[in-house]
């Protein structure tokens, strides 16, 4: 729908349909404001797509998303969704590491952690220095590398910080800063000296401030796959235009900000009091950048990962691995062709009919970028061979069916936080606009469930103040 220069101002606009924009969007609505969420795609909902194919259900983006703040149990309430949310199974809380080509289960207890076969004796005596090592400099600027070398050690880095952050991010340790992509981590060592001694003593103020870490958060889904989520947010907002791609920014003397946008090759635009992109950084950029060139540079500097998934189904019988857990991570120096692959039958319940084995894999990142360029069958090919020598594959797949985000996962690289800096500049040069999106605040779906949550509540607060004589 267009609205011409005398329609009536609309006191928000979201650019961006994924759940970032969705949640803003919501609570701006329930909040009374009169809303707009506006999206290029053909479909809302973004990197989260839920697919049924041959009695399996399996997600094209994010698998499930992990239960860290109580923003998640309030808005599936407000959506009527409690009936339908599911969390993982237990079987699924074991979770795999590869060495040596073997699946090796993470310890989860410290007796667990005694006997494992993961790690070295001389690596777990290591550990035992830790308490005594000082922390780095409050400012200092360190890789998720280097921290954790110079606090757990080399092995620790090998097979269990660089399998999580290549699971979480796609990406490089040894590029990936600890403060941006790991705050908590970073003020522990900073709170207490100790990672170990901040694991013990912070207990109580975490159970505090009600958030879940999430190393012991649940994960969860919905019967329906995680895009019930997003369908019924978009459905409680109404208010959404769809293959509508934005192309320029205005703000008058007024404060009031013209949206430009192309819909199915016609010119469309919107007028509101605030406005909220909810966009990938490359987006952002393209729509800040006459009004605030340094901040669109910051933005353009983001890199992302890119990914390929893989759902293949197979016939339970002909995988020789019991899949009785979570799935199994793939460090760097196992040398191999995939970066995990989850065990999605065993994760919830009715992923796939009896008899049947559902996984997913996960392909290339900032460790293989080439890996999700290359043809569709050839994606599927690797996949079904390192299925064969991880899990013991031995008849082809029912089906498979991949999927290529070929900028999938922003990298929170050394200084990333600078960058963000400079692109919040342009909230400056233009009062009322928002920025909310994976590029800052963290990168799972709870991240930016509460990121669209904080933002929707400074618009309205921006609203209100405008409101007020």
């Amino acid at each position: 729908m267009s609205a011409g220069a005398g329609a009536a101002v609309l006191d928000a606009i979201i650019v961006g349909a994924g759940i970032s924009g969705l949640v803003a969007a919501h609570r701006l609505t329930r909040a009374g404001f009169a809303v707009q969420v506006i999206d290029a795609g053909a479909r809302p909902g973004g990197v989260i797509g839920t697919v049924l194919r041959d009695g399996c259900l399996f997600e094209r983006g994010p698998n499930s998303a992990l239960d860290t703040t109580p923003l998640i149990g309030e808005l599936v309430n407000d959506l009527g969704l409690s009936a339908d949310m599911r969390f993982a199974s237990e079987a699924a809380e074991k979770r795999y590491v590869v060495r040596g080509g073997v699946l090796t289960a993470l310890p989860t207890s410290p007796g667990a952690f005694l006997s494992t076969r993961l790690f070295s004796t001389a690596a777990k005596l290591a550990l035992l220095r830790e308490p005594f090592l000082g922390p780095a400099a409050p400012d200092a600027e360190e890789s998720i590398a280097a921290f954790v070398r110079r606090r757990l050690g080399t092995e620790f880095l090998d097979y269990a910080i660089d399998p999580f952050v290549a699971g979480i991010f796609a990406g490089d340790p040894e590029n990936i800063s600890v403060r941006a992509a790991f705050p908590k981590l970073h003020a522990l060592e900073q709170r207490w000296g100790s990672l170990i001694r901040g694991q013990v003593l912070g207990a109580r103020e975490r159970r505090r401030q009600k958030e879940v870490a999430k190393n012991t958060a649940k994960s969860f889904s919905f019967v329906g796959g995680m895009q019930t989520l997003t369908d019924a947010l978009a459905s409680a907002i109404g208010k959404l235009a769809m293959h509508a791609l934005a192309t320029r920014l205005e703000r008058d003397p007024a404060g009031v900000f013209t949206l430009h946008a192309e819909q199915r090759g016609q010119p469309v635009q919107w007028r509101a009091r605030t406005v909220l992109l909810a966009t990938p950084a490359d987006r952002t950029a393209a729509l800040v950048r006459e009004h605030a060139s340094d901040a669109a540079a910051a933005l353009d500097s983001i890199a992302y990962a890119p990914v390929a998934t893989v759902a293949s189904a197979y016939a339970a019988a002909s995988i020789v691995h019991p899949l009785d857990g979570f799935g199994c991570l793939v460090p760097r120096k196992e040398q191999r062709r995939v970066l995990g692959v989850l065990f999605s039958s065993s994760m919830f319940e009715g992923r796939a009919p009896a008899g049947t084995a559902l996984l997913t894999t996960f392909v290339g990142g900032q460790r293989q970028p080439e890996l999700p360029g290359l043809p569709d069958d050839d994606i599927a090919a690797l996949a079904h061979a390192e299925h064969g020598v991880l899990l013991g594959a031995r008849s082809a797949p029912l089906f498979q069916a991949v999927t290529r985000w070929p900028r999938a996962i922003p990298q929170y690289t050394l200084g990333h936080l600078a960058r963000v800096a400079r692109a919040e500049a342009a909230t400056r040069v233009l009062p009322g606009l928002f920025l909310c999106a994976s590029w800052k605040g963290g990168v799972s779906v709870g991240d930016c469930i509460k990121n669209g949550h904080l933002e929707a509540d400074a618009a309205a607060a921006c609203l209100r103040a405008w409101a007020r004589p």
